[in-house]
């Protein structure tokens, strides 16, 4: 069996990837993506603190597709606003859209 640290090492990488991914990029889509593996590391979490500490009942495994569903509903949102700045300003850089004004 596996070791629960091996999967907390694993979901801290994917997470300060993610997190540095939102703080340094200008991009929206990567911006987007970058948010999309912190949700995935806590996903990671979820299913390996359940499959550790609670091997009777599922409740991590359910929380993990809570946040699967969260991340579906997230990122179409996020597209529909991204899609309507790249056609209101040309661009999807974040600093171009420093206004919410249309």
């Amino acid at each position: 069996m596996i070791p629960l640290e091996n999967f907390l090492i694993l979901s801290s990488i994917l997470f300060c990837i993610g997190f540095y991914g939102v703080l340094s990029r200008k991009n929206a889509i990567l911006i987007l993506i970058s948010v999309e593996l912190m949700l995935a590391a806590v996903g990671i979490n979820f299913v390996a603190f359940s499959s550790f500490y609670d091997t009777e009942r599922y409740s991590g495994h359910i929380f993990a597709l809570f946040v699967v569903a969260i991340a579906a509903a997230e990122v179409g949102l996020a597209l529909g606003i991204i899609i309507r700045l790249f056609r209101e300003r040309k661009t999807i850089n974040i600093d171009e859209a420093n206004e919410l004004k249309w």
